[in-house]
């Protein structure tokens, strides 16, 4: 392991084996032993903060089993409590509450752009979260949901439902992942958007964590070429916190941020 650290690290076999008995039950396939492991590197990351949540969608494993898995985890002494199940509409993230609503007290202070992609754009846009009232309510209605829960210590590992309404999911998934840029679009356009064709630069974060195995990604998200002078100032300071947070922790090392620009001829949010 390229760490030192008190706590003891279950074996990779261990780890897979968690994963596949309480992810992989009944008719749902079993994720292969590289997802396993990946899986718990990103859960391990959401404790330790380097990144608010993550979305679970390897297979169709649901908030129960997801509670399992983490329950298992912590019972080998790899997890302490206050990792929480958050479901929004099919979807199921893993989460730390403190520090999502860290994050999301963050993004009500201007901390996270928004573009507009909105196919009946000529080109993307940015606009800020004041232009975008609901979503807006929603952050701060998940603060206090998030609240809530931190308050009631009494599970170790509990599941609760979030029922956003007539809210362009794309927007509030980036913001809960911990992306410095979240894209948004008119929905009663079918989800369509301007970035065929479009130049995008594609950040990537990465951490090491086992020896011999490949890194964990912590981020994967793009903004516009175009925007990215409009943009530096956000994504700058959104480098600069990973950074910092990443060394007030002893579990991964080797963080690296890479970006590239990709264009491709259609683009699914």
């Amino acid at each position: 392991l390229r760490r030192s650290c008190l706590m003891s690290t279950p074996s990779p076999q261990v780890l897979v084996a968690v994963a596949q008995q309480t992810l992989g039950m009944g008719k749902r396939r079993c994720p292969p032993r590289a997802i396993c492991l990946h899986l718990a590197g990103e859960v391990l990351a959401v404790a330790r903060g380097l990144k608010p949540a993550l979305l679970y969608d390897y297979n169709c494993a649901g908030a129960s089993e997801l509670q399992s898995y983490l329950e298992e985890l912590q019972g080998l002494g790899f997890l302490t409590l206050g990792l929480h199940i958050l479901e929004i509409g099919e979807n199921s993230f893993i989460i730390s509450p403190e520090h999502t609503c860290q994050h999301l007290e963050q993004v009500l202070l201007g901390t996270v752009a928004f573009v507009n992609v909105s196919s009946s754009l000529p080109h993307p846009s940015v606009c800020s979260l004041d232009q975008l009232q609901d979503l807006k309510t929603l952050v701060a209605e998940t603060i206090t949901h998030l609240q809530g829960l931190q308050r009631d210590v009494s599970l170790a590992v509990s599941p609760s439902r979030l029922h956003p309404s007539d809210l362009n999911l794309c927007t509030v998934f980036g913001i809960l992942l911990g992306y410095p840029v979240s894209y948004t679009f008119h929905l009663n356009q079918e989800n369509d958007n301007c970035l065929a064709l479009t130049p995008l630069r594609v950040f990537t974060a990465r951490i090491s964590w086992l020896l011999d195995q490949p890194p964990v990604r912590l981020y994967s998200f793009s903004v516009p070429e175009s925007l990215f002078p409009a943009l530096r100032d956000i994504l700058s300071t959104w480098e600069r916190t990973l950074r910092i947070r990443f060394r007030t922790q002893n579990d991964f090392a080797d963080l690296s941020i890479s970006s590239e620009i990709v264009t491709q001829p259609a683009v699914a949010l």
